[in-house]
């Protein structure tokens, strides 16, 4: 059994796709194609279900997935044993972010792992904490770097940072550098998506005060924090936001920073695997260094 044809495999199975698979390894989709018929021929079992847009695991093809992700695995773990110096291993690292630490956090994160590892190859895909905690369950990412828990059996989170929410305002903005929540409700509020983390402390802050969303005069909406950020520098409102993202702003003197009267509660930022995903070996190392970091 080929291992670079289990390896095609794998990257079928992940992307549900034949075209993604050789898109990704740098394959033609007719040579993608040409590896799972000659691994079929070669198990005398069918892999795959051709019936619509998607190819669909056969039962078989699910045990051999799983059994492909140990022997790839091993393999690795066989390289890397034989490599005379670490800084040769190679690899992707498939990182799913949310807005904060996609923009703020994981770039430090590469600097540092990279020059330890200069040939890791770092595959980033930033978005809601939902969205990238449902790919890290999926297994399309090795790894999340987020801003909030969601509970889950199979996953295992690694805290990295601590910090709070902060109010921000434009540089014309005439407000105190403390301010309680009812002081912001006349000011028009620029808000996060309701599946960010820091949406989720948000409605938290609210709830502790009293205060109901449609008392708030909110006139946007917005996924990401630069575009909240550029929202509020522009003068058109305020916002709430991770107070690890405005201090880039505010060192700049592009926007005002102001403590929330009466919310002092902190959040983690975390790094959180797939426990039941067999990760690559520079998936692994980047996980441990993460780990071994915070325990410093």
């Amino acid at each position: 059994m080929d291992l670079h044809q289990l390896y095609v495999f794998t990257k079928v199975v992940e992307h549900k796709s034949f075209s993604k698979a050789a898109e990704d390894i740098y394959l033609s989709q007719s040579t993608v194609s040409s590896h799972i018929q000659a691994l079929e021929k070669t198990l005398e079992t069918k892999l795959f279900d051709r019936i619509g847009r998607e190819p669909v695991l056969t039962p078989q093809g699910e045990r051999l997935y799983q059994w492909a992700l140990k022997l790839l695995y091993i393999k690795d773990q066989a390289l890397f044993d034989l490599k005379k110096g670490m800084t040769d291993l190679r690899g992707i690292i498939r990182i799913a972010a949310s807005s904060v630490p996609g923009q703020f956090m994981i770039p430090k994160m590469v600097k540092q792992f990279r020059e330890k590892y200069p040939s890791a190859i770092f595959h980033i895909d930033q978005s809601s904490s939902k969205l990238a905690v449902e790919k890290v369950l999926k297994g399309t990412a090795d790894l999340g770097v987020i801003g909030e828990k969601f509970e889950s059996d199979k996953l295992n989170y690694i805290p990295l940072l601590k910090e709070k929410l902060v109010l921000i305002t434009s540089s014309q903005t005439n407000l105190p550098d403390e301010v309680n929540m009812n002081d912001i409700l006349q000011y028009p509020f620029i808000m996060r998506n309701s599946d960010s983390g820091t949406n989720a402390l948000l409605e938290k802050l609210l709830r502790k005060n009293g205060i109901k969303k449609e008392q708030m005069n909110i006139i946007a909406y917005t996924d990401s924090s630069q575009s909240l950020m550029q929202f509020v520098m522009e003068g058109i409102g305020i916002s709430i936001i991770s107070e690890l993202a405005a201090k880039s702003y505010t060192n700049l003197n592009l926007l005002k920073l102001h403590n929330i009267s009466g919310f002092d509660e902190e959040r983690f930022f975390y790094l959180v695997y797939n426990t039941e995903k067999t990760h690559s070996m520079i998936a692994k190392l980047f996980i441990d260094t993460a780990s071994n970091q915070n325990n410093a």
